[in-house]
């Protein structure tokens, strides 16, 4: 493993050069790979398994019927690599949970009986591990319990497989029973097309992921975006104008200058006036938002935030009562201002998104 020096930090990483595809087929030749659940990562890493010339097959509950139709449009056979939940699992040596964290505890009665001596445990998330009190997963003391989780959602692991490039991952073994755990896990992080697999434990895991989603990545973004959006409409600026100064320019052109080459060059590359405003406003937004981190995690770590998804994403309604959520967000003024901006971008990047789209598997994050 390589020693990279991370902000003065340095951190042992596992990577490509190290670790190649051909070492990763050799450590897993004799494997058969289940992948239970095929809603959200399961597309994803699983077609970048099998284009990987992994030996993949999907469990699936037929009772989920669009998923289900889904894996064989995607060329799963059925009988053949595409099977119920229970046969998945009686077939596999390792048996990789990918479906949502509250529908976990209804899977693993199916799964717990076939996990048998030797057999690998594999999660993308440490949330169905680590709060086994509301999941109910508590394996066996004779297999491995491994994980690989994909910093970025199924839509994103897929394409950027496809163009050859990957998301970085964290892994982590909780159990080793076999002695071959770790060689298990870096070999299916590579397999699953990760960029470079960086170390972790579960507890690490699920905790800074539920954070980050809550946070900056999904939760705060979103927070922002609309205060701001609001306020320019308000103040009398036009649904375009107050758009594209709050979403376009950043998705369109700032996110990928600091993706390029971090926050100080973005800035570098930006007015003078955009400089100077960013640097004065910076610590402002910190302290204003820095108790709400706290809060945040705090709620993370005791475990309410678990506990909340238990309940409300395992309830029967659930679907309808996101469907509603998510149509209100969909239907406000700013996101229908949104979708008449990108359909007037040139023509050329309209075509692009699609033929990336065409090749892209996956739903979101776990």
């Amino acid at each position: 493993m390589a020693r990279i020096n991370f902000g003065g930090v340095k951190e042992t990483v596992v990577t490509r050069k190290e670790f190649p595809l051909e070492k990763a087929q050799e450590v897993l030749k004799d494997e058969v790979i289940a992948v239970i659940g095929y809603g959200v990562q399961g597309p994803a890493q699983s077609l970048n398994m099998r284009d990987n010339k992994l030996n993949v097959i999907i469990g699936q509950d037929k009772g989920f019927a669009q998923d289900w139709k889904r894996a064989e449009a995607d060329g799963w056979k059925p009988g053949k690599t595409l099977f119920d939940i229970e046969e998945a699992c009686e077939k596999a040596t390792i048996i990789m949970i990918l479906v949502n964290d509250a529908a976990i505890k209804y899977v693993w009665p199916r799964i717990k009986p076939r996990l048998t001596a030797g057999k690998a445990l594999y999660f993308s998330h440490g949330f169905g591990y680590v709060y086994n009190s509301l999941t109910k997963v508590k394996p066996s003391d004779d297999v491995d319990v491994i994980m690989v989780a994909p910093k970025g959602s199924g839509t994103s692991v897929r394409r950027n497989f496809l163009n050859g490039v990957g998301i970085n991952s964290s892994f982590a073994v909780a159990q080793d029973a076999t002695g071959k755990a770790l060689q298990r896990t870096k070999a299916i992080g590579i397999g699953v097309g990760s960029g470079y697999l960086f170390p972790t434990t579960f507890e690490h895991e699920v905790t800074s992921d539920l954070v980050g989603e809550r946070g900056v990545l999904m939760g705060a973004l979103a927070g922002i975006m609309e205060a701001q959006y609001d306020v320019l409409r308000k103040n009398g600026h036009s649904p375009s104008e107050a758009f594209n100064e709050t979403v376009e320019e950043l998705t369109q052109s700032l996110i990928r200058l600091v993706d390029e080459n971090g926050m100080d060059w973005m800035y570098s590359n930006c007015s003078a006036t955009a400089q100077r405003g960013a640097l004065d406003w910076r610590p402002k937004f910190k302290k204003a938002t820095l108790p709400v981190f706290k809060e945040l995690y705090e709620s993370v770590a005791s475990q309410k935030e678990a506990r909340r998804v238990m309940r409300v994403c395992g309830a029967k309604d659930y679907k309808k009562k996101l469907d509603a959520e998510l149509k209100e967000m969909r239907d406000s003024e700013m996101w229908k201002a949104g979708a008449a901006v990108r359909k007037l971008r040139p023509h050329e990047d309209i075509k692009q998104g699609a033929e990336n789209a065409a090749g892209v598997q996956g739903r979101g994050k776990n």
